[in-house]
This record gives C-alpha cells, structure tokens and sequence, in this order.
C-alpha cells in the first residue's frame, strides 16, 4: 500500500459544537496523521471556487452559503492508503446511512451538516490539498 496524502475539513457545524477534537481522534486512531492544519473562515469566493465540480448541481448555493456560515478547519491527513481510509472513517455522506463507527453517524447532524469532508480521488486529493496549503506547510 502506498503511503498517501488527502484533504481534511472539518465543516461549520462541528466546529461550532466544539467537536473538533473527537473528529481528530478518529483519524489518528486509524492511524491517520495530521501533516498540516489550519483555522479558517472561507468568504462566499473561496466557497465557490472550492466546490467549482459542483456548480451545476441544485445544491451548489446552499452548500457555499454553509460552508461560509462559520469557521472551519482544513487539514491534510497522510497515512496508508489515507484517500480511502478517511473515506471509510467519515462514512456515508447522509448520517443516517452511514455505518457505526463513522464521524458521520456518531457526530453528523444531516446530509448537509456531516461534519466533515474528505477528498475522492488521488487527483482531486492534489488540487484541493493545494487550494489550502503551499507545499511547505505540509509537513510530515
């Protein structure tokens, strides 16, 4: 298996209910290592620019509107087939279907308020690891 890097983030809702933490734990307890984290507040233009795949989608505006509606936290996650790792650890996108023992079923308040997001793909994994972080604040 190849060792690998994804983006992290850790949206609005659990950020307001102070669950940063717990989430955190998921990670490392699966062996995942946080290599690089920030803070933020993204503005309407870093929103839009983040989710630009989904532009086209009903939900495009909603989504933009809650993920500028209070801070969250972007981290880049590296491990062990970490892209598929941290997908397995958020489980399914609606909490209602996600498996016990997923971040999204133990903390996840509906389909949009999950709780976190994580990358699909080695590809997309890149691109959004760089949206957020210059290669010199991922460090291992």
């Amino acid at each position: 298996m190849a060792v690998e890097r994804t983006l992290s983030i850790i949206k609005p809702d659990a950020t307001a209910r102070n669950i940063t933490g717990k989430i955190n734990t998921f990670f490392e307890d699966a062996g995942l290592k946080i290599v690089a984290q920030r803070r933020v507040r993204l503005t309407r233009e870093q929103a839009e620019g983040f989710y630009a795949v989904h532009k086209e989608r009903a939900f495009f505006d909603e989504l933009c509107e809650y993920m500028c509606s209070g801070p969250a936290v972007v981290q880049v996650l590296e491990g062990e087939s970490a892209i598929a790792k941290n997908r397995e650890i958020m489980g399914a996108t609606n909490p209602a279907n996600a498996d016990e023992g997923t971040i999204r079923k133990a903390l996840g308040q509906n389909v949009q308020e999950n709780s976190v997001h994580g990358s699909d793909s080695p590809e997309n994994a890149a691109i959004e690891i760089s949206y957020f972080f210059s290669t010199c604040e991922v460090v291992g």
